[in-house]
């Protein structure tokens, strides 16, 4: 008797240690995601919405004569002309080093690599900061040779171009190399050996390969270039509807406690990195989707 007694307890207890360990699996997913949504919404949706509240506060009308001023015109042409000549420069030179470093054994190729990740350790400042010594026009190391063909880098769209290539330099190529060495060479050895030259295989077996990863790196790029404040505002100059971009503008306005502008272009730039965002899953979706078949 005492014996069964005894078998009862130990499933008892068995029985509430199983609904225990089962109480603690079942919270924790929910705790974890507790705390996930509460820094979105502190962090992320919070200031958000409120950049768009800010913005639309003082009415349509106000938000619409915001956008249409001179200067903030000049600053969304400027931001847009820039990342216009920056992406096609980060495509060649992504396509052109993860096809070197991922067909191809030569020395320095692992300090190469490297290289490509310098301006994600270099700050941005300090970036805009080697290309006013290069090439300043009152003492950078080929500023006096610029001077003396009349050529203008530094305070002018030219230097904000290369600023802005510099700190978007690793995106293209980061991605390419990924998806080059996920995808092997197999293909191109094969066309390579029915005759094929390399601009061929290229444009017909490499290139259809990679297009997902190539736009990829190509939105991430972008909405860098967009987004860069610190190398730009070393190279510029500030010079009112000539070298401001977007988020220049953004800081002149707020300075100037022009709040509502500020917001206002703000809630621009927020608008453009919620459509990037979107075209970045979208290709990321496309790309599950060609795995899968």
């Amino acid at each position: 008797m005492e014996r069964e007694l005894q078998i009862d307890r130990t499933i008892e207890v068995n029985a509430i240690g199983k609904k225990k360990s089962k109480l603690g699996v079942n919270t924790i997913p929910i705790i974890l995601i507790t705390i996930v949504i509460l820094f979105l919404a502190l962090f992320l949706f919070l200031p958000l919405v409120s950049i768009f509240i800010k913005a639309l506060h003082d009415g349509f009308g106000v938000y619409k004569e915001a956008i249409l001023d001179e200067e903030t015109l000049a600053a969304i042409k400027l931001t847009f002309v820039v990342t216009i000549l920056t992406l096609p420069l980060n495509a060649i030179f992504g396509i052109s080093i993860a096809w070197a470093t991922t067909k191809f054994d030569f020395k320095g190729k692992n300090l190469l690599l490297t290289l490509i990740e310098l301006p994600f350790a270099v700050s941005p400042v300090v970036a805009g900061f080697l290309f006013v010594l290069l090439f300043s026009p009152n003492n950078g190391i080929f500023g006096g040779w610029l001077k003396e063909h009349n050529l203008k880098i530094i305070f002018s769209t030219p230097g904000i171009v290369l600023a802005t290539i510099f700190v978007t330099l690793p995106f293209v190529a980061k991605e390419l190399i990924a998806v080059m060495q996920a995808t092997g060479s197999a293909e191109e050895e094969a066309a390579l050996t029915l005759g094929a030259n390399g601009w061929h295989i290229f444009w017909k077996v490499t290139l259809p390969k990679i297009k997902w990863g190539l736009l990829y790196g190509v939105i991430l790029c972008n909405a860098r270039a967009v987004g860069e404040f610190g190398a730009v505002s070393v190279v510029s100059g500030h010079i009112r509807g000539e070298t401001i971009t977007m988020p220049l503008h953004i800081e002149n306005l707020y300075n100037e406690y022009h709040f509502s502008q500020a917001y206002t272009v703000a809630s621009l730039m927020s608008i453009f990195a919620i459509l990037t965002l979107i075209i970045k899953n979208v290709i990321e979706w496309k790309v599950l989707k060609e795995e899968k078949q």
